[in-house]
């Protein structure tokens, strides 16, 4: 029995719990391929298992070298959104000479974890991460202290009020103010918040932007729903709300919420005026076409890849900085 109770876990220990060599997991951590599949599924499981994520972080990059390649962690590779970040960063790097590495948390924490231990151990030049909805924090400085960092869409949920990595952001609050008096200001006096779990940043920054809109009084949380992770799951929760009568506008927290919403009126054979958060490409294609709060998203995968670029360079700031990108109000008629 390895008792680690008063020490981080070694190289040995994986060793140990793998049942093989220390030569070979040695070789494992260092980014070599041509090691037994099933040998080298044991030491990713003894490397998960006793949590060896800071030591191959600080083994897995030698000084001096440079793979030219930058690691991309998002959240889900199925969602468009996500995709078009993915499609800008890699541009940038592209251009830069670097190759992109893209991988998808699918929103789990422990999951994430290992991808940023995987994408170090390749031996990246960079990271820009999506922090995952559960986030338990303790991945990220360590991580910042083997290569440059950069969160995307959220930030990291570590270091207090000093970030420890530089931030891109959309103004989620801003642009959900503005989309909620939208309908406010067209009449609406129970609008409904459709969104995904208070889990993520983004929900609950854009639930802050709803509640300042409508104001103490018309925010009850009778109209506010975040279980909303699917489209599918959205046209459920409108369509039992369409039959009760108790909202007259929707708010959708993101893109998905909006096909939701779209589906849930297209059943009914009648609509409320809603506004989305986020673009999404078939907006247009429905009568009448959704306004939305739209992010500059392609911007914000620029702004990542070239804050990223500059860590690498040596160009970046002192200390992390945040980057808050503005959102604008794209009306096409859904909102009356």
């Amino acid at each position: 029995m390895i008792d680690m109770s008063s020490r981080p876990p070694t190289m040995k220990d994986v060793a140990a719990a793998a049942g093989v060599s220390l030569k070979t997991v040695s070789r494992h951590v260092n980014g070599a391929t041509n090691i037994d599949p099933e040998l080298a599924a044991r030491i990713r499981d003894a490397i998960v298992a006793l949590d060896y994520r800071h030591n191959l972080a600080a083994a897995s990059i030698r000084p001096g070298r440079s793979a030219k390649v930058i690691g991309l962690v998002i959240s889900d590779l199925a969602n468009p959104y996500w995709s078009v970040i993915a499609r800008s960063v890699e541009r940038v790097c592209s251009a830069n000479g670097y190759l992109l590495m893209t991988v998808s948390s699918e929103e789990d924490a422990a999951r994430h974890r290992v991808l940023v231990d995987r994408l170090i151990a390749q031996r990246v030049d960079g990271l820009i991460v999506v922090p995952p909805r559960e986030d338990t924090g303790g991945w990220a400085g360590p991580a910042a202290s083997v290569v440059p960092l950069v969160a995307i869409d959220r930030p990291v949920q570590e270091g207090g009020d000093t970030p420890v990595a530089d931030t891109i952001l959309a103004d989620n609050a801003g642009g959900a103010e503005a989309g909620t008096l939208e309908l406010v200001r067209h009449g609406a006096r129970h609008v409904l918040f459709l969104g995904d779990s208070l889990e993520l940043y983004t929900m609950r920054e854009r639930l802050v932007g709803y509640r300042r809109a409508l104001g103490d009084d018309g925010a009850d949380d009778a109209s506010v729903v975040t279980t909303a992770h699917t489209a599918a799951q959205a046209a459920s929760i409108v369509g039992a709300l369409l039959d009760q009568g108790h909202v007259d506008a929707v708010f959708a927290a993101n893109n998905r919420a909006s096909i939701g919403a779209i589906e849930a009126f297209t059943q009914a054979g009648r609509r409320l005026p809603l506004i989305g958060f986020d673009d999404f490409e078939s907006a247009t294609l429905v009568r009448p076409a959704v306004s939305v709060v739209a992010q500059d998203v392609v911007r914000m995968g620029e702004a990542a890849a070239e804050a990223l670029l500059a860590r690498i360079a040596g160009t970046g700031a002192a200390d992390p900085a945040t980057t808050v990108l503005p959102t604008r109000l794209v009306l096409r008629g859904s909102e009356r």
